[in-house]
């Protein structure tokens, strides 16, 4: 009696390889894009509305940064401690020291009544921004696009759901020869 693997060792190899040289392309596409922006973050997503009507929820924003100083006016990302997600708002005021370089910035989303400082968004404490807060400066976006992240990131099911069916697909395309 012949039986039938269910599932054939080499084609099932080749499919395993296909996967990861995907999964390695997307990772080396990114690590370049770090690079090329000089940002450690050059793609995130709008998730709350405190930009609006410049920048709504799930609108995808790219960042770049480099050594040109940082101007009031400016949407810049940031990061504060205590806090996983990163903010976006826009440079109200910013304090050049002479005597050592360092600058001080003041952030506020356009749609928020006060500056950031006295909004609570700032770390216990803290009164400004300095150069290492700041993830990156926008200079492009795309408007939501973004939406699929909230999605899979507020609703986790969907998110390993939609994995799963393309693992499942992935494991069972035929090769054409």
């Amino acid at each position: 009696m012949d039986s039938i693997p269910f599932l054939p060792t080499r084609r099932f190899t080749a499919q395993a390889i296909n996967l990861g040289m995907i999964v390695s392309l997307a990772l080396m596409i990114w690590k370049l894009w770090m690079c090329i922006s000089g940002s450690e973050s050059p793609v995130v997503v709008v998730l709350t509305g405190s930009m609006e009507p410049g920048f709504k929820r799930g609108d995808i924003l790219f960042l770049h940064m480099n050594e040109a100083p940082i101007r009031a006016g400016e949407i810049v990302v940031f990061n504060i401690e205590g806090r996983k997600i990163p903010i976006v708002h826009r440079v109200v005021t910013v304090h050049e020291r002479l005597d050592n370089g360092e600058i001080n910035v003041l952030t506020k989303g356009d749609n928020n009544q006060v500056d950031d400082k006295h909004g609570g968004i700032y770390a216990n404490g803290q009164l400004w921004l300095q150069r290492q807060h700041i993830i990156g400066k926008v200079f492009g976006f795309i408007p939501y696009v973004g939406w699929a992240t909230i999605v899979m990131t507020e609703k986790p099911i969907i998110k390993y759901l939609l994995i799963s069916a393309l693992g499942l697909l992935v494991v069972t395309s035929k090769e054409e020869k």
